[in-house]
């Protein structure tokens, strides 16, 4: 068994990747659907702006057996996690792959001066004892949950936005936001609290326009509605459209800074989506999203607002000192 390097994959290369991932996917079903191949093939090519990106496989025979994929985003030491995805063919497990790519990927960690990585896991599966057998710490548990827009009547969006709190009004924009709310929107961010201690990288207006333009790239479409008091944006709420599967959307980030809470800004922005979105992008059936498991205040929003749990998901953090060589 030998592990390469894939940095320019070709197209065999990438249906063999494929097969992995669809293999994974259905020996460790969950809610989400199987991507297909122009997903993967997206995946692997294209690198999210500010970042780059390593990839191995371990093969056998000219098969692939099994992969991993690193992001490093920033520069070269950036003071930030790296991310790591491993996945073993179920055919393949307990013979030691996932380890052996772990410590390729740790020597490409060390080269890169990283000093720590995340692994995002689905609960239940034998990615969360090989995690936490290999030194990674629980950070962040996720519930994943899901909106069928279908089940949320529009007189109860309107209900909703008839109920929004006097002194704010609703702001709405496609793609990067317009440069007098870059900053405010921006501030609002950083009300995020849920990767705050190891993220690592904090929001400005260059890193908003940064994260719209990735968006636009690989030619999806971002929604944002904020509720604005003045020059301040008090709450937003952003979803992305994806362009090869728009009929479930993602939920993005989601956030009220804290002298504005208490006064429903969440579920009105929100509710205000939905409404543009029935307007906008009526082939929008479904709303994916992750909370924070300890964010009880958005998981009762999006309870309220129907959205019904899905699966769990949990991130894990290692320091690269402690990986495997």
């Amino acid at each position: 068994m030998d592990v390469i390097a894939l940095d320019d994959p070709t197209d065999a290369r990438i249906r063999q990747w494929h097969g992995v991932v669809v293999a994974v996917h259905d020996a460790d079903p969950g809610e989400d659907p199987a991507p297909d191949l122009e997903q993967t093939t997206a995946r692997l090519l294209s690198v999210e702006q500010g970042s780059r990106q390593r990839l191995w496989a371990a093969v056998e025979d000219d098969a692939m057996l099994a992969v991993a994929t690193l992001r490093l985003p920033g520069e070269p030491g950036a003071d930030r996690p790296a991310e790591i995805d491993i996945q073993v063919h179920p055919h393949h497990r307990r013979r030691g792959l996932g380890t052996r790519l772990l410590a390729v990927a740790a020597d490409g960690l060390r080269a890169d001066g990283r000093s720590s990585v995340i692994a995002q896991v689905s609960a239940g599966t034998p990615a969360v004892p090989f995690v936490e057998s290999h030194g990674f710490e629980l950070v962040l548990t996720l519930r994943g949950l899901l909106l069928r827009l279908d089940d949320v009547p529009p007189e109860r969006v309107a209900e909703l936005l008839a109920a929004g709190p006097p002194g704010y009004r609703l702001v709405r924009w496609r793609g990067v936001v317009p440069d007098d709310l870059a900053d405010a929107l921006a501030h609002a961010k950083h009300a995020m609290a849920d990767l705050a201690e190891y993220e690592g990288l904090p929001w400005d207006a260059a890193r908003v326009r940064e994260m719209a333009e990735m968006v636009a790239k690989r030619g999806d479409r971002l929604y944002t509605v904020a509720a604005v008091q003045g020059a301040v944006v008090a709450g937003f709420t952003e979803v992305v459209v994806p362009a090869e599967d728009p009929e479930r959307a993602s939920q993005y980030d989601t956030a009220v800074v804290p002298e504005h809470r208490g006064r429903r800004l969440g579920i009105w922005v929100k509710a205000a989506m939905l409404e543009w979105l029935r307007e906008e992008r009526p082939e929008v059936r479904e709303i994916e999203t992750d909370n924070a498991g300890d964010n009880s205040h958005m998981l009762a929003v999006n309870a309220e607002l129907g959205f019904r749990w899905q699966r769990e998901s949990r991130e894990y953090l290692a320091e690269v000192a402690h990986l495997p060589s």
